[in-house]
């Protein structure tokens, strides 16, 4: 049992680098067809590898190229007619001669439409109608009774993915742009703009250069930030936290400081961040930083104030 399960894994992953070297240039010219498609990429398949477009299609969605998966057999029944003269299809079938997907080839070849086939026989019936074949190699698979999709598959989600990473490349996508599509969870939450999370308004906790420290230690009291920003017209000079405090009391044991000046004891010109930086750049100064809290600046203007707590507990587990 142990040596099927190890013979799967190697020949599997043995499978994928055979693609290695040879792959490389049709799927950049799949990748400049899809990129001047005008329409959507419409990806087909049945069975396994069905379920591999299914996979294919999200990724693709997922990182700027609109995509959609329909089922081969949907399609015969009435789905094709979602497919315009616009689009461009991309089949998954390891034989290419399924007959489901050999039956779409008349109607979507009189639309116009280009087609890019990935599948183990560039001489079946789809890869002689594609327009870009690409070629997963797969002879037999790795199971063993030689016939059920494990390597096929494997291989076409690999090629798959890589056709995504080839038009995300070319789209000069970035994280950016990924954050529009990922709102939720702790990767949308990693994506957010600073702007969306931080404190502002009457919620930012704001001493004058003249406040004394225990006028500072009110502020920070009452808005329950652990910090208190020192700023003049609205320009950040220092920040004061509780850990400054704490360092403060027992440097000066035996003396009056909390009537001396705030200004003497914050940290000056502390680090800051911008409103357009991202939740996930913003716990990293922070962490690197080994501090909790960052004041949002933009053109040396106090907008806010984005704490760690707050970043942490926002995240979706």
């Amino acid at each position: 049992m142990k040596n099927a399960v190890t013979e799967l894994l190697i020949s599997e992953s043995e499978a994928i680098g055979a693609l290695v070297g040879r792959i490389e240039a049709p799927i950049l010219k799949a990748a400049d067809l899809l990129y001047n498609c005008k329409g959507r990429v419409i990806v087909m398949g049945l069975g396994k590898s069905g379920l591999i477009g299914r996979k294919i299609a999200a990724t693709l969605s997922s990182t700027g190229t609109s995509s959609f998966f329909i089922h081969a057999a949907d399609a015969l029944h009435g789905d094709l007619g979602t497919v315009t003269e616009l689009d461009c299809v991309l089949f998954l079938s390891k034989s290419g001669n399924t007959g489901e997907v050999l039956s779409l080839l008349p109607p979507i070849k009189r639309l116009g439409v280009s087609i890019i086939a990935i599948t183990s026989e560039p001489a079946s019936e789809l890869g002689k109608e594609a327009d870009v074949v690409l070629d997963i190699g797969v002879s037999s698979e790795a199971e063993p009774i030689g016939i059920v999709p494990t390597t096929s598959t494997t291989v076409m989600l690999a090629v798959g993915d890589a056709l995504a990473v080839a038009l995300m490349i070319r789209r000069g996508f970035t994280r950016e742009a990924f954050a529009q599509f990922h709102p939720g969870g702790n990767l949308g939450h990693l994506l957010r703009h600073v702007s969306e999370v931080m404190h502002t308004g009457k919620a930012v906790p704001i001493v004058g250069p003249e406040a004394t420290v225990l006028e500072g230690i009110v502020v920070m009291s009452a808005e329950r930030l652990g910090h208190v920003i020192v700023a003049g017209e609205n320009r950040v000079i220092g920040i004061f936290s509780d850990g400054d405090l704490r360092r403060m009391l027992q440097a000066h044991p035996h003396e009056d400081v909390v009537g001396m000046p705030i200004i003497d004891f914050c940290t000056r010109n502390p680090k800051v961040i911008g409103p357009d930086a991202i939740v996930e750049e913003a716990i990293r100064m922070m962490e690197t930083s080994k501090i909790s809290a960052l004041p949002v600046v933009e053109r040396d203007k106090l907008l806010g104030l984005v704490h760690l707590h707050d970043l942490l507990e926002n995240k979706v587990v």
